[in-house]
């Protein structure tokens, strides 16, 4: 999403998840992960109120001249005692940009287990035709198609005659329609399907040249360079001279557009877009892997059947650590397809999709767990879509009953801690918020969030939420004013 870690490896704000980052490293230029800038420190201080205070405090800062035109729903909460601290415009929609993943996430543990795994299995249908079933692992990487491909070959099998793939598990858009087109061409708004491989992104690296001549362009998977006509308008420019590198993608094919300059004497600029057609991006790298284990593919194709056979598998990492790719780093791709995996395979109705199905989970889970179902209305399972409505007091509500639930160690665990991990990892240093912040993060353009929990150390536990909506000051100014009140949650004492 254009959110959160806010990788800016560019003027298009590609967003490159950590896994897929490590899965490039290696390569022919050492690639690093951007995080997002660091707010403004907030000193360190020993300064402790009453509850009493705390409503001056907060309106102190979110009634500050630059927020006049801006939109704020806040609540907070003793997560033990449920009592209100603070609330303002809490029962109110709000765009929640990643905050949404608190939900997905959340009814994803209740409703799968903290042990449920997504498998990726090949069948046998018939004399050399081996079908590879496809059921949403958002994990899946190429080590793990080396795995599958040598498990074939402990088998016996040196050939195939056809491999066919079965992307059939998620039925519905492998784009959300309410997706924006300029997060559709980057990692952060790759296409979600059941054969997912590498994130369905792919990384490309603009390196200066002399001065004059345009950029160098380095895939760090170099069969890509096969995939795509890249029309390069960049430029290398004069030393010390400012740049920015700006890749946009054809919407209707395979087309690059590289525009923008780099100095000559500057560092590699690195984008991850979205792949094309992530189904043939799956089928070449299987037969690459194939190939390294000496096994030959006649031929290829899509299609769906019956399970015969399964002659191998591999599984994802247990739905834990789903959570914390999800939450930790704020991914869109693992967030959609939890939202798909709570559909289970269920069968669809006339003109549904998956994603009808699991929404449909989704709130009758969280209807079980005490969330109002009229404090909220998601369309996909990210937020990155700018049609999901949350309230304040819907994403606390979400955070008291999974605080309250066996499975509130796992819950909490995928959250990011302030100053120390995830998309928090340079948010809060050195503030008495550092490592007793929990929380998710969530930017769109024009909707800042910050919801989780606080420990502080003279108070009892709390849940809150903050929304900032519709404000025309910069993501960086909307952070640190949400930041200055989680400080001041962190100061409260008994009175």
């Amino acid at each position: 999403m254009v959110d959160d870690l806010s990788r800016s490896l560019s003027m298009f704000s590609k967003k490159i998840s950590l896994s897929l980052i490590l899965l490039f490293i290696g390569t022919h230029i050492g690639i690093t992960q951007q995080a997002v800038k660091a707010q403004t420190p907030t000193p360190a201080t020993t300064t402790s109120f009453c509850s009493a205070q705390l409503e001056a405090s907060i309106n102190t800062v979110i009634n500050r001249p630059l927020f006049s035109r801006a939109r704020w729903g806040i609540l907070i909460k003793n997560l033990a005692s449920t009592q209100t601290l603070y609330s303002h415009d809490a029962q109110k929609y709000f765009t929640p940009a990643s905050n949404a993943k608190l939900l997905t996430t959340a009814a994803a543990l209740k409703q799968l287990g903290a042990n449920f795994r997504i498998r990726t299995s090949i069948y046998q249908d018939g004399d050399g035709i081996l079908r590879v079933v496809g059921r949403g692992d958002p994990s899946l990487k190429n080590a793990q198609l080396t795995v599958l491909a040598k498990q074939l070959r402990q088998q016996g099998i040196t050939q195939i005659n056809e491999l066919i793939a079965d992307d059939s598990y998620f039925q519905g858009d492998m784009i959300p329609p309410s997706w924006q087109w300029e997060d559709v061409q980057a990692s952060y708004g790759a296409p979600i399907n059941s054969l997912i491989l590498n994130e369905n992104a792919a990384v490309l690296t603009a390196i200066p040249q002399s001065i004059g001549q345009p950029l160098q362009l380095k895939w760090a998977d170099p069969t890509e360079a096969y995939q795509w006509r890249v029309v390069n308008n960049s430029v290398t420019t004069q030393k010390d001279e400012p740049g920015a590198v700006r890749v946009s993608r054809d919407l209707k094919g395979p087309v690059l557009y590289i525009q923008g300059q780099l100095a000559v004497n500057s560092q590699p600029d690195i984008t991850a877009i979205a792949v094309f057609d992530p189904i043939q991006n799956f089928l070449r790298h299987f037969r690459q892997s194939l190939a390294t284990e000496s096994i030959t593919v006649k031929q290829t194709s899509i299609s769906t059947n019956k399970n015969e056979r399964e002659i191998a598998a591999i599984e994802s990492p247990p739905l834990s650590q789903l959570l914390i790719d999800t939450n930790l780093n704020s991914n869109n791709l693992f967030a959609e397809a939890l939202l798909r995996s709570l559909a289970n395979n269920q069968p669809l109705a006339k003109n549904q999709t998956t994603v009808d199905v699991g929404l449909k989970v989704l709130q009758d889970t969280l209807t079980q767990l005490g969330v109002d179902s009229a404090s909220y209305k998601l369309v996909d399972g990210s937020g990155l879509s700018r049609k999901n409505l949350v309230s304040p007091e819907a994403l606390v509500q979400v955070l008291q009953a999974m605080a309250a639930s066996p499975e509130a160690k796992v819950f909490r665990a995928s959250l990011p801690v302030a100053g120390v991990s995830g998309t928090l990892t340079e948010r809060f240093r050195n503030t008495p918020a550092e490592g007793i912040v929990q929380a998710k993060t969530g930017t769109l353009m024009g909707a800042i969030a910050l919801s989780g929990y606080i420990n502080p150390s003279q108070y009892e536990p709390l849940a809150f939420s903050i929304i900032v909506n519709q404000s025309e000051q910069p993501a960086s100014a909307i952070r640190q004013a949400i930041d200055d009140v989680v400080v001041l949650l962190t100061q409260l004492r008994r009175c």
